[in-house]
């Protein structure tokens, strides 16, 4: 059997790769501190519970523009060069970490700009999401991509992991360092993003109406149901499961660990999901992948529990440590999936609306726990977000037996045939 080459072995994968790795160390190390920045000076005036309020709101700023553009920034990642809208992405991350770096180094910041600049955030990463994601596909061989993936994932956990932590320990040092750092690491982004070459692929037809065009991903996603399992399981369980939004809240007054203590429960989960990225890279997943990712998000949702529970740090960590580790089979299982049972003509809109899925699981998910949290405390909505996950997958199951029945990542030889796919009429 021929051996399935590295996507390293490929130029542009590897540019790809460190825009990937720069982006998101930078994009860590800034949400851990915009976190505590928002949550510690809430809580200067408030109580804990409107404070929690407070750092919910930082979800629904980022998840705000996404929901509002997710139709255009996928229609704009298949109509115009993508490695074009992700430098332009990166180029406004660029201005948001300068921007927070000179409102600290003034000592100027407020809760309205945290809020304010967190919208530009999400707006960047609204369209660079799906030019991103559907950029990789046309880097390395469909053979080579579940590998890639893996690989595309070690950056990410990596940056998720250094990232948090090192915010936690410059912010310790100066206030602005942080966001100094990020400005930086966002520049080397833009650079690889620039050293990766022109890329043939599919395009749309421009005499078509650019509206209907729009809603095709739409439309895809919903007559496809094992993309729309994948993608709504993962909304939902997230959603419910968003121990992470809280971790300002356990570090400042539950395990009173302060701001480096809570690099380290933000770097937790990454490092769980970084173990499970470098063996699936190694070995890649094969068989009965739809049962492993349900699987694994029943054990996301007993680490959350019990880390709702735990007041040993040592546990607490290593409950984080899982619940990553749980997280990446999932996203591997669904971004193969997704990626490999998606044309590349309507890559850019499907991985629109799947950013859209995940934005509403993550930002929304941060609302959700602060909400919550506001009305029965910190500790009961983590718990019982926990079991909402675990009862989530179960539905799931029962629902979308294309889930189920996902046995390998084989791409379809016709897009007009897939498992779960409702004819168009």
């Amino acid at each position: 059997m021929e051996r399935t080459p590295s996507p390293f072995a490929f130029r542009d994968f590897r540019f790809y790769w460190t825009a990937r790795f720069c982006a998101t160390l930078a994009q860590n190390s800034m949400v851990v501190v915009i976190g505590w920045q928002v949550y510690d000076i809430a809580r200067r005036t408030m109580d804990i519970h409107d404070a929690a309020l407070r750092l919910g709101f930082v979800g629904i700023a980022q998840f705000l523009p996404l929901a509002l553009l997710t139709l255009v920034v996928g229609w704009t990642a298949d109509r115009i060069d993508r490695r074009w809208v992700a430098r332009a992405a990166v180029a406004l991350d660029v201005f948001c970490a300068a921007s927070l770096g000179l409102l600290a180094w003034t000592d100027t910041t407020t809760l309205e700009a945290l809020f304010a600049i967190a919208m530009l955030l999400g707006v960047a990463r609204a369209f660079a999401g799906p030019a991103l994601g559907a950029l990789a596909p046309n880097l390395v061989p469909p053979a080579v991509l579940p590998t890639a993936i893996a690989a595309s994932s070690i950056a990410w956990q990596t940056g998720a992991i250094a990232g948090p932590a090192a915010g936690g320990y410059l912010y310790a040092h100066s206030h602005w360092l942080p966001y100094a750092v990020a400005s930086g690491l966002f520049g080397l982004t833009l650079i690889a993003l620039f050293f990766i070459r022109p890329i043939p692929r599919t395009e749309l037809d421009r005499k078509a109406n650019p509206w209907r065009q729009m809603v095709e991903g739409l439309h895809y996603v919903r007559r496809n149901r094992l993309v729309l399992g994948a993608i709504s399981l993962d909304l939902f369980a997230v959603l419910l499961g968003g121990a992470t939004a809280m971790l300002p809240i356990f570090a400042r007054d539950i395990l009173h660990i302060g701001a480096e203590g809570l690099g380290h429960l933000r770097a937790a989960p990454a490092v769980g999901a970084a173990a499970v990225a470098f063996w699936f890279s190694a070995r890649p997943l094969k068989t009965n992948v739809g049962v492993k990712m349900l699987g694994a998000v029943v054990l996301f949702g007993v680490a959350t529990v019990v880390f709702g529970f735990s007041r040993w740090i040592p546990l607490s960590l290593l409950c984080l440590a899982v619940l990553g580790a749980a997280d990446m089979v999932s996203v591997y299982v669904r971004q193969s999936l997704i990626q490999l049972y998606t044309p590349d003509a309507m890559r850019g809109r499907v991985g629109a609306v799947s950013s859209l899925f995940i934005s509403g699981s993550n930002e929304l998910g941060e609302a959700e726990s602060g909400l919550l949290a506001s009305l029965i405390g910190p500790v009961a909505a983590v718990v019982l977000g926990g079991v909402g996950a675990i009862l989530v997958t179960l539905l799931w199951a029962r629902w979308f037996p294309e889930l189920r029945n996902a046995r390998t990542f084989d791409p379809p030889k016709s897009f007009e045939d897939i498992p779960g796919q409702e004819k168009a009429t």
